[in-house]
């Protein structure tokens, strides 16, 4: 049976990682969503992070085909060489991703790399990218970075569903533009470090069957107090 378009109870469906952060983000707005169709306005793409995306993707595959640390990694004293699989490019694709099944319904999410250790223990890698006066050498309390967090952890619990042996210790590798350079001259200067991050995805199923119960009900939940789209409609409304 072919999953539907809209979550209907019991028929598959395949829910992605980044509607998963939207029911973190607001039961509300995840269920006019996935079950009524109503999706938040897009926002504007993020040309320039896709690009440097790309570009760390044919960096680190250079590294991939010779089997060998790639010099950042070294720089951390780090013995970890990119992941050889034949479904990497399949991991790495949007909508694809690593999948899995749970109680019934299909998850996934596309990573941006994947290590490996001598042991063969998998280690989930995301590259981010920035521009700020300082580098960023560690992730802050800010919310962005608290769905960064949450990411890295559904990729591991993807993994894991996949049966691999998977590091809680993830590693971000976290690019910052340099806009104190006098001018520009066609080049934009990064910084890049490679943060550790020691995850932990015991939130995940939990997470799961409350999404699965809130799509399940015949009315939508209320919103997250926090939600701007929802305030946004709110303020609307009065006027």
């Amino acid at each position: 049976m072919a999953a539907s378009k809209h979550f209907i109870p019991g028929v598959p469906f395949k829910f992605s990682r980044s509607k998963i952060e939207l029911f973190t983000e607001c039961p509300k707005c995840f269920y006019l969503d996935r079950v009524k169709g109503i999706g938040r306005p897009s926002g504007f793409p993020f040309s320039l992070n896709n690009a440097v995306d790309a570009l760390f993707k044919k960096e680190f595959d250079s590294f991939r085909t010779i089997q060998q640390p790639h010099p950042l990694v070294k720089a951390y004293d780090l013995d970890l060489v990119p992941f050889q699989h034949p479904k990497m490019e399949d991991w790495r694709f949007n909508f694809k991703g690593i999948q899995a099944m749970y109680n019934g319904y299909e998850y996934y999410g596309a990573v941006d790399d994947i290590w490996v250790d001598d042991a063969g223990t998998l280690y989930v890698v995301d590259y981010k990218a920035t521009a700020k006066e300082e580098p960023v050498y560690e992730l802050s309390t800010a919310s962005y970075h608290d769905s960064y967090r949450r990411q890295m952890e559904f990729y591991q619990w993807l993994l894991s569903k996949n049966g691999f042996t998977v590091s809680a210790t993830g590693y971000f590798v976290y690019t910052t533009g340099d806009p104190t350079q006098p001018n520009f001259n066609d080049e934009l200067r990064f910084r890049t470090r490679l943060i550790a991050y020691a995850g932990n995805y015991n939130w995940v199923e939990p997470t799961l069957d409350k999404m699965i119960a809130c799509a399940s009900n015949e009315f939508a939940p209320a919103s997250n107090q926090e939600c701007a789209y929802c305030n946004f409609v709110d303020q609307r409304k009065k006027y």
